[in-house]
């Protein structure tokens, strides 16, 4: 290969760098400024040891941040496939330096386990290796809901923060991040529609921290509980999750998990026209899920529960499990082995898309529903044309193909983790049984943090070991970014001309 050659084929290689580069330094400076309102909490709540740890840990990351931002070249663009290469690294790096609070306070000592929680945090999962919250500094409680929330903003945190130095490039982002259906445009302009969707994201949330102040949880709580709910996330400030708070804030906590799977960019319209939810196909499928599934949820409770307890039960547990919010309002391992397995399903479903929640999807399974159906039907009728529709859309084929591969992609991970999370714990460990690494491998994918067996909510994580742990952090960061940029890290096209 001639020198001339070499330098053409290297250069798209090194604008690819430059640009994920770019924007990671600008990410993680934006991070390590971030965690000075952690080191505020700190201080505030009279921990100065945890304050001076965390503050430390904010002027690596800045430095980091800095340090790449000025060794990289402002990108001109940034095309899909830097967008792709931006989106994918850039959770794998922040989880990374999110475990430096928790490691440099001395919160978590062990970097298996900080990584793990800060993993969680911000890909919205929620499982935790810490058995009682309650007991850890403010600081550190404040950090680990801040994540969560952080990362249920996930791209529109790019689009208003990072894209104002790129000057172009969001819809990239948008697009590699939302992989399997196009983005929700509010405005012509990326940055536009990341601001109006961050305001419904804080309106939201400044709502629910009002609503759960007026019950029993005080302030602190409720700000907490609110950065989890919209976020989908579940991290709480108690041991017992919910468990031990009223039926008045389970009941607020349940509306707001069911709004926070709903598409924000829908919410924003819906704010001047409520009549778009019930002409969202997706948004009519959504809430028919959380209904017929609460009742048969509550049903399995009725004998054992008043009905009012199990009205509330049911469709409490249901819908964390089902928007991936991964709260507890009871210990759900103690159910009957047919309402578990009824859970283990749920945790594949999710909310809309363009929510904060994870999983497959609705509008994924609505395709999916609708494409074979149409299938069985062009059994019948060989010689038949079958438009796959959803609501009275017609689904273009290679939407309806993307949403097959992905789901077919999501099931060989989710059979491959499982098999590799029960061998690896059999060689290490005492062993898992099936529950406990089926419904472990199915909540890090869904990213939803609440899981049965061994890891359940009378269980801890601390039977897992370190490489269980690693495999699980990585499992939520695909089921984060919904597969196919991670996938595509590790392909050839994506690093060569």
């Amino acid at each position: 290969m001639t020198l001339a050659r070499k330098r053409r084929v290297g250069e798209p290689l090194a604008r690819l760098l430059n640009t994920v580069g770019f924007v990671m330094g600008s990410v993680l400076t934006s991070l390590g400024v971030v965690m000075v309102a952690a080191v505020m909490v700190s201080i505030i709540a009279g921990e100065a040891r945890i304050a001076s740890g965390i503050g430390a840990a904010a002027a690596v990351t800045a430095a980091v941040g800095l340090g790449l931002r000025f060794s990289c070249q402002r990108p001109r663009a940034v095309g899909l496939k830097e967008g792709f290469a931006t989106v994918g690294m850039s959770w794998f790096i922040v989880s990374l330096f999110g475990a430096l609070p928790y490691l440099m306070s001395g919160a978590i000592p062990s970097p298996t386990d900080a990584v793990f929680e800060s993993t969680s945090g911000f890909t919205t999962t929620g499982f935790s290796v810490l058995i009682d919250p309650a007991a850890h500094p403010r600081g550190i409680l404040f950090w680990r809901g801040l994540t969560q929330w952080l990362g249920g903003m996930g791209v529109i945190v790019l689009g208003v923060i990072v894209l104002p130095f790129l000057g172009t490039g969001g819809i990239q982002l948008a697009q590699a991040e939302s992989s399997g259906h196009s983005v929700d445009r509010l405005a012509p302009r990326f940055q536009d529609t990341a601001r109006r969707l961050l305001m419904v994201y804080l309106v939201i949330t400044s709502l629910e921290m009002v609503l759960l102040s007026a019950g029993e949880m005080s302030g602190f709580q409720a700000i907490l509980h609110s950065f989890s709910t919209v976020a989908t996330g579940g991290f709480s400030t108690e041991a017992s999750s919910l468990a031990g708070f009223s039926a008045y804030t389970q009941w607020v906590v349940t509306i707001f998990m069911v709004a926070s799977g709903v598409s924000f960019a829908l919410h924003f319209r819906a704010f001047s026209r409520p009549t778009l939810y019930g002409q969202s196909s997706e948004f009519r499928l959504y809430i028919a899920i959380l209904i017929l599934a609460s009742i048969i949820v509550t049903g399995g409770l009725w004998r054992d529960h008043s009905p009012v307890d199990a009205i509330r039960v049911g469709v409490f547990n249901t819908v964390s499990i089902a928007t991936g919010t991964g709260f507890t309002s009871t210990d759900i391992g103690l159910w009957r082995p047919a309402l578990q397995i009824m859970l283990i399903g749920l945790m594949f479903l999710g909310g809309m898309a363009g929510s904060t929640s994870g999983a497959i999807k609705t509008f994924r399974i609505g395709v999916l529903a609708k494409a074979a159906f149409a299938d069985v039907r062009r059994v019948v009728r060989p010689r038949g044309v079958f438009v796959t529709r959803f609501g009275r859309s017609a689904i273009p084929l290679e939407i309806v193909e993307a949403v097959q591969s992905f789901f077919l992609f999501y099931m060989l991970i989710f059979m491959t983790s499982t098999f590799l999370l029960a061998f690896i714990d059999a060689n290490l460990a005492e062993g898992l049984d099936l529950v406990t690494a089926t419904s472990a491998v199915a909540s890090s994918m869904g990213n939803v943090g609440a899981g049965l067996g061994q890891v359940g909510p009378s269980g801890s994580f601390e039977s897992i070991p370190a490489l269980g742990k690693w495999l699980l952090s990585s499992l939520m960061i695909v089921g984060r970014l919904e597969l196919f940029p991670v996938l595509v890290l590790f392909t050839r096209d994506l690093w060569r001309r």
